[in-house]
């Protein structure tokens, strides 16, 4: 399944460079910036953990061996790369204080800790911090790179759902897409794991019809245009509305304080109306999915919507061995491989 390479970027003109990310875990570097700090009490320790090149499922079932729990009890804002240095807070229950001392191994580190009241949980977080040391940008070509990444850092730049979402060769994405259409069952998945891996399909699926709607948008020129029936978002408070206003609102898009929204399918999600209802069936219809077959999946998937553009104020990228060292800090749930495809075409 066609899952990447097909979506248009901001810029088409823009270096598409074949360069390295990943040689050594060193060059990935993620920490995560916390919606909150631990308070110090309570029936949950949090750990401040640094991994290096270790998966997310590795490091939960190290966890879980050397603590002696159960891999449900621990909490975590987000999983991180597996090719990285990344950190990052992890709850597990206080009982199991007394034992966090045989957690450190040559790729596992508690770096500090501390207790709090409620367990962690997926998205309490703010942002991932990274620094990506980029091999096999030729001196020549640094300078073009260097100019792609001023615009980026000035502009922003396309929220797509990176291929990560997807699974290998789309093939989370298409059990999704098999869901929706019933040509797969529920009772056909692995009981265990089931509703997980349902959660996920479906998910996958919202985020295909996303970027479609995303990258037609782009190549029909309206990334950046408001449109009578647009839902947008209020920067600040996160509050959607419906578009009624062009010249209002445009005046607010362009002076940051609004986002346009693209769909995430599901009974909750708000309707856009008018041509940009029109362009959000679209999406569906590349996929031969309706909006009705979503709402079967209601359970697991509520339906929401998403800031099509997202900005990356703080990004700067300075000459390395071999390349160029890009830093920048991403909010939660936006994909670094896709920052790197529009800064310099490097597909993950």
């Amino acid at each position: 399944m066609q899952i990447w390479p097909y979506l248009p970027r901001l810029d088409a003109d823009a270096p598409s460079i074949k360069a390295v990310i990943k040689r050594d875990p060193e060059d990935f570097v993620v920490e995560e910036v916390a919606a909150y700090e631990p308070c110090g009490q309570g029936e949950h320790l949090f750990l401040w953990i640094e991994k290096r090149d270790i998966s997310a499922e590795g490091l939960l079932k190290h966890l879980a061996g050397q603590l002696r729990i159960e891999r449900r009890d621990i909490g975590a804002a987000g999983m991180k790369d597996r090719r990285a240095i990344t950190r990052q807070w992890v709850s597990v229950p206080a009982t199991a204080e007394s034992r966090i001392d045989r957690i450190d191994n040559k790729a596992i580190r508690v770096l500090k800790s501390a207790r709090h009241k409620n367990k962690l949980k997926t998205g309490h977080l703010v942002a991932n911090r990274f620094s990506i040391h980029v091999r096999g940008i030729a001196k020549p070509l640094r300078e073009s790179v260097l100019a792609s990444v001023a615009r980026v850092a000035a502009d922003g730049f396309p929220n797509y759902y990176g291929p990560q979402r997807f699974g290998n060769e789309g093939h989370t994405a298409k059990q999704g897409f098999d869901l929706l259409k019933g040509q797969l069952r529920p009772a056909q998945i692995p009981r265990q794991r089931r509703r997980f891996l349902i959660r996920l399909a479906i998910s996958a699926a919202q985020s295909m019809v996303f970027n479609t709607v995303l990258g037609n948008r782009i190549d029909n020129g309206r990334i950046a245009t408001v449109t009578v029936g647009d839902v947008l978002q209020k920067i600040e408070s996160g509050g959607m509305f419906v578009c009624e206003n062009v010249e209002q609102d445009q005046a607010r898009l362009d002076a940051g304080e609004l986002a346009l929204t693209g769909p995430m399918h599901g009974p909750k999600m708000r309707r856009a109306e008018g041509e940009p209802a029109e362009w959000d069936a679209e999406g569906l219809a590349r996929w031969e999915l309706t909006e009705e077959q979503f709402a079967e999946f209601s359970r697991v998937a509520h339906g929401t919507r998403r800031p099509m553009m997202v900005s990356a104020d703080d990004l700067v990228a300075e000459s390395a061995t071999g390349g160029l060292l890009v830093k920048v800090t991403l909010p939660a749930g936006v994909y670094v491989t896709v920052l790197l495809r529009e800064v310099l075409g490097l597909e993950d």
